[in-house]
């Protein structure tokens, strides 16, 4: 279980830097990790985190930007009205102008 510990950290440490407004993909942070094939591990780490605050979790959505993680948050509606709290629209769970929004953590965190 060690191991999975150190991959959800290091997920944390990229989900904290999507900017204010912006979203990313389970896949883009998994890509950027080196583990381009475990999205699905992105979002278990994503739903482990709902009780660290520092987290920006909804900020995590499905590869074509609909809110699949909405079921774990407090509330029916909490993911969508945090995203719209920072001027995301969001339509039946599908977030609106994604590619526009979408921040790449393997082009906007390139060294």
């Amino acid at each position: 279980m060690k191991s999975n510990d150190n991959f959800f950290e290091k997920v944390y440490e990229v989900a904290k830097l999507i900017p204010y407004g912006r979203v990313t993909s389970y896949g883009a942070i998994a890509k950027y990790l080196g583990a381009a094939r475990s999205a699905r591990m992105v979002g278990w780490a994503m739903n482990a985190s709902h009780n660290n605050n520092e987290i920006p979790a909804h900020r995590v959505v499905n590869r074509i930007g609909l809110l699949t993680g909405k079921q774990h948050f407090d509330g029916t509606n909490l993911m969508q009205q945090l995203l719209e709290n920072e001027g995301i629209i969001v339509i039946e769970n599908q977030i609106q102008d994604f590619k526009t929004i979408f921040w790449d953590p393997v082009i906007e965190l390139e060294l």
